[in-house]
């Protein structure tokens, strides 16, 4: 497991306002700056300096536009731009699903398909550079997890390129179904489509603050500043636990009795599932009413990953309703390591009880490729990789799960 990030939206998100707040929880201003040359953008320049925001201390890091982009971009144009890019294919994909949201809320906020949407808020190359900034500050923190609190979304009206609208703006209120908001503070716009989008694309859990020891503790300012108001964004990074300390969180229990699917479809279901963002999916035999024979599917998933995981549930099975539980996991810390064994390399995955105890498990499918490749039986394979990790035939620690 990496490391947890939690973001306090008390007075809203957008995408400078998380960038700086990044900066300042840890991430190296020099580290960001190296990150963004992937883009293979020019046109701007970085610049961190400390602001005051009323009573609270933030970093505000500011893109200085000297030449490049200034007209509205198609979504296709930032997609031809992201795969001509560096970046890794982890931060584009995320980057991609962020311009995504965005288009879907633009589209529909102004009755046209996203491939027709141009972005004139989100589309010029300050905006670009918070986004793609912000996810790669996620990924120099070795982020793995992030939650947030409901999002104060602000209130009376807004400037546009549509003109006057109200706060929140038809495009965050698109983005903010399925999320906790509220209204509170100055009379203005606290949350942006970019901002909302970030954090819809990153966040698993909306709510109060899960238990977490924090280790750093970050604020980021945007452009605005009420007289009085502490406009920043705050962020509390926790690192990975010590060994054999369990972490805890909450998850959904959904579930669904089936009488009348075809059993071949069972694997397409699962894997839509698992592609969904489900934590786990399984299916257990029961007897039903009247005797007939049929199939519990389970599964477990975080609560921002609902309504995908219904979906498919409803689209791809004859399910006419789904029961849905939150329940409580306590969970051991997971990492990787690989051994050699006669043919290739296997990862193991350790789960650490204690300081001084481990449970390490082989992963099949490594297993599978290489008795597929060697004409090994599976189960030698198997029995050799358990053999490798406990006589210390580790080739490399392969990070946390």
């Amino acid at each position: 497991m990496g490391a947890h990030l939690h973001f306090d939206c008390y007075s809203g998100i957008s995408g400078d306002m998380t960038l700086g707040a990044l900066v300042d929880v840890g991430v190296p201003f020099s580290d960001l700056v190296g990150g963004l040359k992937r883009l293979r953008l020019s046109g701007f320049t970085l610049r961190k300096r400390r602001v005051h925001r009323a009573a609270i201390h933030a970093t505000k890091v500011d893109v200085v536009i000297t030449s490049g982009l200034s007209k509205p971009l198609s979504l296709h144009r930032i997609h031809a731009i992201l795969s001509a890019s560096r970046l890794s294919d982890k931060i584009k994909a995320q980057s991609r699903s962020v311009f995504d949201r965005l288009a879907e809320a633009e589209g529909h906020a102004h009755r046209v398909s996203k491939d027709h949407v141009h972005f004139h808020e989100v589309g010029v190359l300050d905006s670009f550079v918070d986004i793609v900034g912000g996810l790669i500050c996620c990924d120099l923190l070795g982020v793995t997890r992030v939650t947030s609190s409901p999002v104060n979304v602000g209130a009376g009206t807004l400037q546009s390129a549509h003109g006057i609208l109200p706060a929140p703006g038809p495009a965050v209120a698109i983005l903010a179904k399925g999320v906790p908001i509220y209204s509170a503070g100055p009379p203005r716009e606290l949350t942006t489509p970019t901002g909302m989008a970030l954090l819809r694309t990153l966040t698993s859990e909306f709510g109060p603050m899960p238990v977490m020891t924090p280790t750093a503790i970050g604020y980021g300012a945007g452009d605005a500043d009420p007289d009085g108001w502490p406009n920043a964004l705050r962020v509390f990074l926790s690192n990975p636990p010590s060994r054999g300390v369990r972490e805890r969180d909450t998850v959904l229990e959904l579930e669904t009795n089936l009488d009348d699917v075809n059993p071949q479809t069972y694997e397409y279901v699962m894997e839509q599932l698992f592609a969904c963002g489900a934590l786990d999916v399984t299916l257990a035999p029961v007897i039903m009413k009247r005797g007939r024979p049929g199939i519990v599917l389970t599964c477990l998933a975080a609560p921002a990953q609902q309504d995908r995981i219904l979906d498919v549930l409803f689209q791809e099975t004859t399910a006419l309703g789904v029961r849905i539980r939150e329940v409580a996991r306590q969970i051991l810390p997971r990492r990787f390591v690989s051994v050699e064994v006669r043919g290739g390399v296997v990862r193991m995955k350790i789960a650490d009880v204690s300081k001084t105890t481990a449970k390490a498990a082989p992963e099949y499918l490594d297993c599978k490729r290489i008795a597929e490749r060697t004409g090994r039986p599976v189960k030698e394979v198997l029995e050799d990789a358990a053999h490798a990790y406990a006589t210390k035939r580790v080739v490399r620690p392969t990070g946390r799960e």
